[in-house]
């Protein structure tokens, strides 16, 4: 599967910490808000998740940094799919600036499916397995 498009946004202001640069939890907080697009994109939306009892938890998250964004950057955030697991999804959101097409920051996530109920990993459902091919 190729990436594509989960997030697109501004760095405001009050997201750049006292060196004038984005603070590393509005990185996080981005790459947040395109794990639920990306998440989506295979079923697993909120009504889905509610409706199942079923819940994605973060189990491992990486990131690195590769240029600085200040207040008033245009961000954009494209996620690949890396593996798709029994119960667990594999992925990496890499971050552009929009005038300059660089990328700034790169995020490789693990999440697992749970049982809310168990608090226990449980295989993803056909309907979802099958849309990750």
């Amino acid at each position: 599967m190729t990436e594509f498009e989960t997030y697109r946004g501004t760095v405001y202001p009050w997201h750049c910490d006292f060196n004038g640069h984005m603070n590393v939890m509005h990185y996080v907080g981005k790459f947040d808000e395109a794990t639920w697009h990306f998440l989506a994109h295979f079923g697993i939306t909120p009504s889905y998740l509610r409706k199942e009892e079923r819940a994605m938890v973060a189990a491992e998250q990486n990131f690195k940094y590769f240029q600085e964004l200040n207040s008033g950057h245009l961000v954009y955030i494209k996620t690949e799919l890396v593996e798709f697991k029994q119960k667990a999804i594999v992925f990496v959101h890499r971050m552009y600036n929009v005038e300059t097409e660089a990328l700034v920051a790169e995020g490789r996530m693990v999440g697992v499916h749970i049982d809310t109920n168990s608090r226990k990993p449980v295989p993803f459902p056909e309907a979802i397995w099958a849309r990750s091919s």
